[in-house]
């Protein structure tokens, strides 16, 4: 039987806390063959389009999207937690489940124009990636297509993005959180 991405994830129960699922694609980046995979099928919808950069979300969003990148042979930004970033950057806030977080991104990262791929490893509530896309915009830049190895279905997160225009593109959906 041929394997899948989704084969190559576990499931840690009740991690980080109680009641949570918690898929862990560190076995997925652990295994050659699953991980050129998922990268081949991440990148496979933008191959032969114009992409000026790809875009990484911290933090295993900078292991996938480097190697997108590599493949496409573009740049690669990195978008990071706040106070991550050395130099002057652009700031946005989003909401958390139980409060805010800050994502940045360095003021001369992408230039007007330019075209980008957003990369993660998991779209739950889409809150993060929403504020990767904000910041992208607000630099000039052009959000082509959001590419994620996992999809939450039940946490809304594709059709925040959808909502926002966005072309979303994912490996493997799981239930639950």
């Amino acid at each position: 039987m041929t394997k899948t991405v989704k084969d190559y994830i576990r499931t840690i129960v009740d991690f980080p806390h109680e009641g949570i699922m918690f898929r862990d694609v560190t076995t997925l980046f652990a295994d050659a063959r699953g991980f050129r995979m998922a990268i081949d099928q991440l990148l496979n919808p933008y191959a032969g389009r114009p992409i000026d950069k790809v875009v990484g979300l911290e933090a295993r969003g900078f292991i996938l999207g480097g190697a997108v990148a590599h493949q496409l042979s573009t740049g690669f930004v990195p978008i990071r937690k706040k106070g991550k970033l050395p130099g002057a950057v652009i700031s946005e806030a989003y909401q958390l489940e139980y409060g805010e977080a800050v994502m940045e991104v360095h003021d001369d990262a992408l230039k007007p124009g330019e075209r980008v791929l957003i990369v993660d490893d998991l779209l739950a509530t889409g809150g993060t990636a929403e504020a990767g896309i904000k910041l992208c915009h607000r630099l000039g830049a052009e959000v082509i297509g959001c590419a994620f190895v996992i999809d939450l279905p039940e946490l809304g997160g594709r059709k925040r993005l959808e909502g926002l225009g966005m072309e979303v593109h994912t490996l493997a959906e799981f239930d639950g959180e």
